[in-house]
């Protein structure tokens, strides 16, 4: 069967997401759309996963659990779990290693996790738009010792991407690679690796505007949580699906 993925959204904590996008606003556009499979994605934490965690479970969305980390080259890389507990430990490491550098939020935006009902319960200080101190390849690593799945992000962006930074895709402990541009196939070379379409969205509108269209058994959504060497499998015939920003909001 094919199923729709949406696997890079930001909520309402990265620091350059709209405070619209709550974990429950972002569902609700999930479920609009017939998206099957999402996956949040802030900068640098997972605090808002629990939330969308349990919203995703109500309304039958297969979900993933993670975040896009930094890594010391500037390179960002997705990190995709399973199991909410894996990604909330390495949503700890991650922010135990970022910058001691202080987010001013009417400069650089609201850092806030909220419960299913959209109620503040915290509010991160520390700046999340931040290096750690590993390399990508360290930070792969970290990835997989906590049993999730490696995809440098948006490799066919002129910023924060493999290509930005190295000049090339390198090869490396990749599941996958990211691709974000609309219109055309990536004009870089992907070195045989499965590639994922996503929207990276940050505003609601944006939502599934670029998503991946995955052939998996029929089961796939009936299990308690993602297999991830099913959807491995499927990274390796992923096709894309491109569309107009949605511009139409839910009331």
């Amino acid at each position: 069967m094919k199923i729709k993925a949406d696997l890079h959204i930001h909520s309402c904590l990265s620091p350059c997401g709209s405070l619209d996008m709550s974990p429950k606003r972002i569902v609700q556009e999930l479920k609009q759309r017939s998206i099957a499979l999402a996956a949040l994605t802030d900068h640098n934490t997972s605090l808002n996963c629990p939330a969308f965690a349990s919203l995703c479970k109500a309304e039958g969305i297969q979900a993933l659990f993670g975040m896009e980390v930094q890594s010391s080259e500037e390179i960002h890389i997705l990190a995709l779990f399973n199991e909410l507990s894996a990604s909330l430990d390495f949503s700890a490491f991650v922010y135990a290693l970022i910058p001691n550098i202080k987010n001013i939020p009417p400069k650089t935006g609201d850092q806030v996790y909220v419960d299913e009902d959209e109620n503040i319960l915290g509010e991160l200080e520390k700046y999340l738009l931040n290096s750690i101190p590993l390399s990508i390849d360290e930070v792969a690593k970290e990835i997989h010792k906590r049993g999730g799945l490696v995809i440098p992000a948006h490799v066919d962006r002129p910023s924060f991407s493999l290509t930005s930074q190295f000049g090339l895709v390198t090869e490396g402990e990749w599941d996958a690679l990211e691709i974000v541009k609309k219109d055309r196939e990536p004009a870089i070379d992907t070195k045989g690796y499965p590639l994922v379409f996503s929207s990276d969205a940050h505003h609601p509108f944006q939502i599934a505007s670029r998503l991946s269209i995955l052939e998996v058994n029929e089961d796939f959504l009936r299990k308690n949580c993602v297999d991830l060497s099913e959807l491995k499998e499927a990274f390796k015939t992923a096709r894309c699906e491109s569309k107009p920003a949605f511009s139409k909001n839910l009331l």
